[in-house]
């Protein structure tokens, strides 16, 4: 459900409150009752749905979307749109308890709503997102980011570090290990069998030859000869400001960008509402909307739920095609 302060509650019950999305899973949702129901009422949401406290009573006779209430939430003096350390531990609470089911063989994907990356450090969590957090659980050695929607899909070389810090992060063998990631995951959950990938350079005009920055020569480029040479198609690096305009006109399916705005601006400039958070490299499927919690509209039924119905579909047609793999 995400920090119970933001969205997260009403785009879920938006999202499920049509029809043909329903129809594409069973669901558990993971949060507090409570703080759902309020949601489900303003949002004027239209399912059924069966409340439950314990996961061993997770069956689905009856009904298609049970709600997994924690009850770790005060209704008491709940407030919309703020930052409390409850609220950050309550959105945590959450993931892992969603990371439980998994584990458990009750659930086959995660589709994650937004958290509060403030609140849940004031709550002691000591990772930067979901991202760094499930792959940790799960023991994940080499994940990615990825983001898609519309012609534009991004995977990230690095995701939540400041812009200073990205040069010194960027690693011939972790770009490696990121390209065949990619075209592992492209094959097996999106059919593409020979995908094929642009690499952005780091610097203006991929370095001119080294008069504006190294990266290209002693990092990017010797990680994409290596790549190549184990069969990936891919390319670069080509200069960012050309390379968007290419694979939004279909030469390149993926674009692989050195840091995160690199890679999110051009992509919510033209699928913002519909752009959907994919985690590549864990032991199983987690999608989620590709925006925050929200807080300014939290509890005003204002929020478009179009990204978390959209990471709803992409889980579903992720875990049919893997079923169909297997």
């Amino acid at each position: 459900m995400g920090d119970p302060s933001g969205i997260g509650a009403e785009i879920i019950a938006k999202s499920l409150s049509d029809p043909a999305t329903r129809e594409l899973s069973r669901y558990v949702i993971v949060g507090d009752a409570s703080i759902f129901k309020n949601a489900f009422i303003f949002s004027r949401a239209d399912f059924d749905y069966r409340t439950i406290t314990n996961q061993q009573d997770i069956e689905f006779s009856n009904y298609d979307i049970l709600f997994l209430d924690l009850q770790n939430v005060n209704k008491n003096d709940f407030e919309y749109g703020a930052v409390r350390p409850e609220y950050g531990k309550a959105s945590i609470d959450y993931i892992k308890t969603a990371y439980s089911l998994i584990k458990a063989k009750k659930a086959d994907a995660i589709v994650t709503a937004p958290i509060n990356k403030y609140s849940a450090k004031k709550s002691g969590f000591k990772y930067n997102g979901h991202t760094e957090y499930l792959s940790c659980l799960s023991k994940a050695k080499n994940t990615a980011m990825m983001l898609t929607g519309g012609p534009l899909s991004v995977v990230l070389a690095t995701t939540h570090i400041p812009l200073a810090s990205v040069s010194r992060s960027l690693k011939k063998q972790a770009l490696v290990k990121t390209i065949t990631l990619i075209d592992e995951w492209m094959s097996i959950y999106f059919g593409a069998a020979s995908c094929r990938i642009g690499v952005c350079a780091l610097n203006p005009h991929a370095g001119e030859k080294g008069e504006i920055g190294s990266e290209e020569e002693s990092v990017i480029y010797p990680a994409i000869k290596t790549a190549q040479a184990k069969g990936v198609n891919v390319s670069g690096p080509h200069p960012a400001d050309s390379l968007f305009y290419q694979a939004y006109s279909g030469d390149f399916e993926i674009i692989l960008c050195m840091y995160h705005d690199q890679g999110l601006i051009p992509l919510k400039m033209v699928a913002r509402d519909e752009a959907v958070n994919i985690t590549l490299g864990l032991p199983f499927i987690r999608t989620s909307c590709a925006h925050g919690t929200a807080f300014e509209i939290a509890g005003k039924n204002l929020a478009n739920p179009a990204s978390f119905q959209a990471a709803i579909k992409t889980a579903a047609s992720m875990a049919s095609r893997q079923f169909k793999n297997s």
